[in-house]
């Protein structure tokens, strides 16, 4: 840990981001395949998020209007389409990076983007399931800026439409298999692909929340943790298009290590700004991540420092007292000794170090200048957003 405490969270030094967070344009860098030899132009992250809710939206909508009243209603506020009382409205639906990979993905195979689009929203259904499940397990009152579903229509309710988007990720998956948008043994394998991804990220939260009731955590498991809580399903967006579309099990294989270590380096920040990141932003509560004393990378690295401010925070977060209702006192404290052990530098550090590794996997598939430079883009949007 021997970056200053307080260091800004930046980019590598080849690379100008001209602004941060979701209305920037990164500059991407040189491309790395061979023979290449002119300047790329400027990709527009926004354009390629924006591309992906375009093209996965409608099918996701229609794959909701499965489900049975009142599910169909819940789901839709949860993604925020409507509003409580079922009236539409122009939300925030998320950052949707995870479908902007799966088109990539198809398109790093060789095929169009469309190609991509049941990966896509296979991939949105199970991360929407997931947030439907962690906002009630960890009681946020607030996503996005607004009231989660569970506190507006119940715990019950949130569960159910969760479990219900997880499988109808497997269905789309299956109908591509069906309708010829890609053949029944790659849709097999897009489904595997999914489940497989499924299974880790629970594993990966039910581990979160083992931590939450353990006075330390190593860095080691909490970097397992999130491998599997986040790192499992970005590694599933960035290769489920390229499984459709028909790729080997080598493009695949290097397409999951980046999206693997690109889900790294997002929950590194994401831990961040669960610290330090500002609600008015975020649009989640100020502290939220220490007010559940969540064993986040920060807060891990900060008690393995083992100074003085290291063994304060250990005392601190051991101590019963006032769990879950600390003053926000006491909470800015906290994330101050935090800071003072080292657990912010190591932690913005860490998510270089994941962006670094994210993109040499790229190396190791074929692809067209263009996608290589739009994978790298979507990577450096990841380290320098703000919420």
């Amino acid at each position: 840990m021997t970056a200053p405490a307080g260091t800004q969270l930046s980019t590598p030094s080849n690379t100008r981001p001209t602004a941060q967070g979701e209305g920037s344009l990164v500059e991407a860098r040189p491309s790395t395949v061979a023979g290449a030899t002119a300047q790329a132009e400027p990709v527009s992250v926004p354009e390629l998020l924006a591309r992906g809710r375009t093209l996965c939206t409608p099918p996701l909508r229609s794959a909701v209007s499965r489900l049975a009243p009142p599910m169909d209603a819940v789901a839709a506020y949860h993604f925020g389409w409507t509003d409580q009382a079922g009236n539409p409205v122009a939300g925030d639906g998320g950052k949707a990076v995870r479908p902007a990979l799966a088109l990539l993905s198809a398109e790093a195979a060789g095929a169009g983007a469309h190609a991509g689009v049941p990966g896509g929203v296979a991939v949105e259904l199970v991360h929407n399931f997931s947030l439907l499940h962690d906002d009630l397990m960890d009681g946020d009152e607030t996503r996005r800026h607004r009231a989660t579903a569970w506190t507006v229509f119940g715990p019950a309710q949130a569960i159910l439409v969760g479990d219900a988007l997880a499988t109808l990720g497997t269905e789309v998956l299956l109908d591509a298999g069906r309708t010829g948008a890609a053949t029944a043994a790659d849709a097999a394998r897009a489904v595997s692909l999914i489940t497989t991804a499924t299974r880790k990220l629970i594993d990966g939260q039910a581990r979160d929340l083992s931590f939450e009731h353990r006075d330390v955590v190593t860095v080691a498991e909490c970097l397992e943790m999130e491998g599997g809580k986040t790192g499992a399903l970005l590694a599933a967006a960035a290769a489920i298009g390229a499984v459709l579309a028909g790729a080997d099990d080598r493009t695949s294989d290097a397409l999951q290590r980046y999206g693997h270590h690109l889900g790294l380096a997002f929950q590194a920040v994401d831990d961040l700004l669960g610290i330090w990141g500002a609600t008015e932003v975020t649009g989640k509560p100020h502290w939220g991540d220490l007010r559940q004393r969540k064993k986040s990378l920060p807060v891990a690295a900060a008690l393995a420092e083992g100074g003085a401010a290291s063994r304060r925070l250990a005392e601190l977060l051991a101590d019963p007292t006032g769990r879950g209702e600390e003053s926000e006192e006491v909470l800015a404290e906290r994330a101050a000794l935090i800071e003072q052990a080292g657990g912010r530098a190591w932690t913005q550090e860490e998510a270089r170090r994941q962006h670094s590794t994210a993109l040499a996997a790229l190396d190791e598939v074929p692809m067209a200048d263009q996608v290589r430079e739009r994978f790298v883009a979507l990577a450096e949007f990841v380290v320098v957003r703000e919420r």
